[in-house]
């Protein structure tokens, strides 16, 4: 009698303990999505303002920047409603950004235009891979801004040779300095599953705009942040990890 109670007890609890930990499941995974349109949101207004920042120092014109704007919002946008036309909505907007340059009939700056306009929709769309990272993409955040400092620092302190003739105050004594310190900021962050695009796309994402600002002879991209540029002079190196993040998947 003593066992069949026991049996009939442990039923119970066994029923119980299930049933207690199922809502939990099912809370977690419906409450997962919310954040979802929050990150495509917040991916949406950096590229806004990043784009702006572009569109300076590239001489794009009003109208050019506003349909960059557009043609980079696009992708994020197609990531949080229609992820599997991604790339069809980003062909739409190289498309648009080819044929309002060609239609302008600009002959002394329209290939100029057309090549910055689709270097930034390539460049700043990379952006698309921030809001599924959730988290971590705060952590990949932090991580790059560590590498920046540590590489700036150490460059000054060691010297050595020049990293590379884009960007003449980079050494590469700060460089792998940086690429040290990035991936141990995520180990300390706990997130360690992205080390190389830290390493390796931070560093190459603050490269890739060297050319832009110094052939338009600026330093920053913006003012807004006082002694540190603008906006898009703090995720550049973001903006490179992403790309890496998105190769590697």
């Amino acid at each position: 009698m003593d066992t069949v109670v026991g049996m009939a007890l442990g039923s119970m609890l066994s029923q119980r303990a299930v049933t207690g930990r199922t809502p939990t499941r099912r809370m977690s995974a419906r409450a997962s999505p919310v954040w979802r349109p929050a990150g495509d949101f917040l991916a949406g207004v950096v590229a806004r303002v990043a784009v702006r920042e572009f569109g300076a120092p590239t001489r794009l014109t009003r109208g050019d920047r506003a349909l960059l704007a557009t043609a980079v919002a696009g992708p994020i946008g197609g990531a949080a409603w229609a992820p599997d036309q991604l790339w069809r909505v980003g062909a739409v907007g190289a498309l648009a950004l080819a044929a309002v340059s060609l239609l302008s009939t600009d002959t002394e700056q329209g290939l100029h235009r057309l090549s910055m306009s689709l270097l930034g929709l390539v460049w700043l769309g990379t952006l698309v891979a921030l809001a599924p990272l959730g988290t971590v993409a705060l952590a990949l955040f932090a991580a790059v801004s560590v590498a920046d400092v540590v590489a700036f620092f150490a460059g000054q302190q060691l010297g050595g040779p020049r990293l590379s003739a884009l960007s003449p105050t980079k050494r590469w004594s700060g460089t792998l300095c940086g690429a040290a310190a990035g991936p141990a900021a995520l180990v300390l962050l706990s997130a360690w599953s992205r080390p190389t695009a830290v390493a390796v796309g931070g560093p190459t994402g603050d490269l890739v705009k060297s050319p832009v600002k110094r052939g338009a002879g600026a330093r920053d991209s913006g003012r807004w942040l006082a002694g540190s540029g603008g906006l898009l002079d703090r995720i550049e190196s973001l903006i490179g990890a992403l790309t890496i993040v998105a190769v590697l998947g």
